[in-house]
């Protein structure tokens, strides 16, 4: 090693003996995508800016909350209070940290119609989302375009994580292959603390390294953590023989390219609306029609209306959040009401 990189940027890491020399370069001419920019997404975008990662893509669909700080490693109390798209805000705190990488913020809801896009000319995935829909549409399309991706999510204390190498490993319906019944607790009913999605967010970030350098890490082996019980286990999770997406390539969640989704929110007491199709909304006559009906502003990369009862936030492409209400068919009908899409 030189002298120069003996003391530059990433000398410490390349002095480790698996990444080297050889694997920091590979480091530099990576692409990585981050599904969501949360509590996991946040961190993990965080080291691999400081790992030197070449070129960072984050795509999420939400904006910064004073509640996020909490656990939310790249935003502060400005961000909040602007009410910053979240890939916006972390692009420019990713290229504070580290301006020669390149980071591509995209404020955006991940659906079928635009996964594959989001995906394209990556080399791995990450998996900061916040909800199963999401999930399953991540592993289908990962599945599809033979992509390696790093699942992890965390509530309360407990988190899990996982690697699937598409072809070789289980992929994530072989570990569930439908989503559970009834209703699941959300981190608004349980809480989570920060060390749990900041130790999952570490260990998906180990296995991208792992991924980008070529060590050849195996996958399908889900990590299961209670930080609060130290309690650490590991399972190796099988390929199954009948696996919906990665056997029988159904890829039922990929699919639903027409169709226009509500979710309900993880910790948001909202519902977000995303409409089919391409839509493009003129923001300031949206914001003249609304003037006379409630309180609204904009900040330039969304709008916020609100009325006696909810909030709404609407984004040019016609995507909102309802806040005020986890009823899909009341936030269904706001939406109607004043966006008329």
């Amino acid at each position: 090693m030189t002298a120069a990189q003996a003391s530059g940027r990433y000398a410490r890491q390349v002095l480790f003996g698996p990444i080297g020399e050889e694997g920091q370069a590979k480091l530099a001419d990576s692409r990585a995508v981050l599904i969501g920019c949360g509590a996991l997404g946040t961190v993990a975008a965080e080291r691999l800016a400081r790992s030197g990662v070449g070129h960072l893509r984050i795509a999420d669909r939400d904006f910064v909350e004073l509640d996020n700080l909490q656990r939310q490693a790249l935003f502060n109390e400005e961000h909040a209070r602007d009410r910053l798209p979240k890939a916006v805000a972390a692009g420019t705190a990713l290229k504070a940290i580290n301006s020669e990488i390149e980071v591509e913020g995209l404020v955006c809801d991940v659906t079928p119609a635009n996964i594959e896009s989001l995906l394209q000319g990556c080399d791995v995935a990450l998996d900061a989302t916040d909800n199963l829909e999401t999930r399953f549409l991540l592993n289908d399309a990962c599945v599809k375009l033979g992509l390696p991706w790093v699942h992890g999510a965390a509530i309360g204390s407990c988190g899990q994580e996982m690697l699937i190498l598409p072809g070789t490993s289980a992929c994530y319906r072989c570990y569930l292959p439908e989503p559970p019944e009834g209703v699941l607790q959300g981190c608004d009913v349980v809480g989570v603390l920060n060390t749990v999605t900041g130790l999952i967010a570490e260990l998906q970030v180990t296995h991208v390294l792992q991924v980008l350098t070529g060590s050849s890490p195996a996958g399908g082996i889900l990590t299961y953590v209670d930080v609060w019980e130290s309690d650490f286990q590991q399972f190796e999770v099988e390929r199954l023989s009948d696996c919906p997406a990665c056997v029988s390539g159904e890829l039922t969640y990929l699919n639903k390219k027409d169709t226009s989704w509500s979710t309900s929110l993880c910790g948001r007491n909202a519902v977000q609306i995303s409409p089919a199709g391409d839509r493009r909304l003129d923001m300031d006559e949206l914001l003249a029609s609304l003037a006379h009906v409630g309180k609204v502003q904009s900040n330039g990369f969304l709008l916020t209306f609100m009325t006696d009862v909810y909030e709404m936030t609407v984004f040019p492409n016609g995507r909102a959040i309802i806040k005020g209400t986890t009823d899909v068919q009341t936030a269904r009908s706001l939406y109607a009401r004043y966006i008329g899409l």
